[in-house]
């Protein structure tokens, strides 16, 4: 099995390798989804503290443009994920021993359990965990974007 999946890398690593379109693609589908996915959350993020010092009717009004917010994010964070696998793939040994790359898993990793938090904490309406996991949120999603650049000048 192993093998079957190391060849399949190294099969898909030399057409990434060769094909400008495609390297273009897949850079532009990872860069896009955390532009949309990430800036939507953001967004969402700024929301959520500023509905802090608000009345109630705003916040209300908030936690439903939230909910429509997270289709949003989902989308975006499957389009990095799919991506980073193929961009993984095309170069899987230069990742396995980057200690920046499985940093940057790691904040994923955390954004996402961090999502599974906010949502939580919005059917609950806890107010108090909506604000803590607003502020991790912007505090992941700026580190994810700064180890995905630094892999690109680092490794």
């Amino acid at each position: 099995m192993l093998i079957a999946l190391r060849n399949v890398a190294t099969d898909w690593g030399s057409y990434y390798s060769n094909h400008a379109v495609v390297r273009t693609l897949v850079a532009f589908t990872h860069i896009g989804g955390l532009v949309a996915g990430g800036g939507a959350a953001m967004v969402a993020d700024r929301g959520i503290l500023s509905a802090l010092r608000r009345g109630a009717s705003e916040r209300t009004f908030l936690l439903t443009s939230i909910r429509n917010t997270h289709a949003v994010v989902r989308a975006g964070l499957i389009a990095v994920i799919v991506s980073g696998v193929l961009l993984f793939a095309a170069d899987v040994d230069t990742y396995l021993v980057s200690r920046l790359f499985w940093t940057k898993m790691a904040l994923v990793g955390l954004l996402m359990l961090n999502g599974a938090a906010l949502t939580a904490a919005e059917r609950r309406v806890s107010w108090g965990t909506l604000r803590w996991t607003a502020i991790a949120s912007l505090i992941l999603w700026s580190l994810t974007t700064l180890t995905g650049t630094g892999l690109l000048n680092i490794g």
